[in-house]
């Protein structure tokens, strides 16, 4: 497995990928699990499978929570340029996901709003997985839940939290649909919400989504 993450200057999300990567190879012993990425850190993703002997099968896992640019492009074109290279589908959007992101946002208040913020992307596929995902947050929940994004989508975060105060909303949480900190994570605070739920990891269950797409790759290659 190649497990592919975005990359960060962050030192505290480097580490939190470095961790997710460790409980990976722990969850499937024998499995080798190398280190990748398609901005940002070293080593990058081609080098990666051009270090990979010829011959070995390998299977891209993308540390990545829904569909877009690094997917559909990067990690694409490196699979392509490799025989024997397949890639997984990315981490999300999934139902589990939505619990978890459910969990970390903890008891509201009722008349408050929930604005599931994304990094974004201007991949339309990428958005409608988003809603898809904010619809399996919200019946979860009784506050409404908007989607919006950090970057390349609208509505923005802030705008997204804004159109819920108007609407009445008596606070507003965010909830981090992101791995681990970084600049987006460091964005959220700035957004005018009440609350900020903690990223995604360090939850075992992003280990395990990980190995079902990697065992969905292999039974589908």
């Amino acid at each position: 497995m190649v497990a592919c993450a975005h990359g960060t200057n962050n030192a505290r999300g480097r580490e939190l990928i470095n961790q997710l990567r460790d409980h990976i190879a722990a969850l499937r012993p024998g499995l080798s699990v190398l280190e990748a990425y398609v901005d940002v850190q070293e080593p990058a993703l081609p080098d990666v499978m051009a270090s990979v002997p010829a011959g070995v099968p390998v299977v891209v896992v993308p540390l990545l929570l829904t569909v877009g640019y690094h997917v559909q492009v990067d990690i694409a074109e490196a699979v392509a340029a490799r025989p024997g290279s397949v890639a997984a589908a990315p981490l999300g959007p999934d139902p589990r996901l939505a619990g978890l992101l459910h969990e970390r946002l903890g008891e509201l208040p009722r008349d408050w709003g929930i604005v599931l913020a994304a990094a974004g992307s201007s991949r339309p596929e990428a958005a409608e997985q988003i809603e898809v995902l904010a619809a399996d947050l919200a019946v979860r929940r009784p506050q409404r839940v908007l989607a919006a994004y950090g970057a390349s989508a609208e509505p923005s975060v802030p705008d997204a939290v804004a159109r819920l105060r108007a609407g009445g909303a008596a606070g507003v949480a965010i909830a981090s649909y992101l791995l681990a900190p970084g600049y987006f994570h460091d964005q959220l605070a700035t957004a005018g919400a009440d609350l900020v739920s903690a990223p995604l990891l360090s939850s075992r269950l992003v280990a395990q989504l990980a190995l079902e797409h990697f065992d969905a790759a292999v039974r589908h290659a």
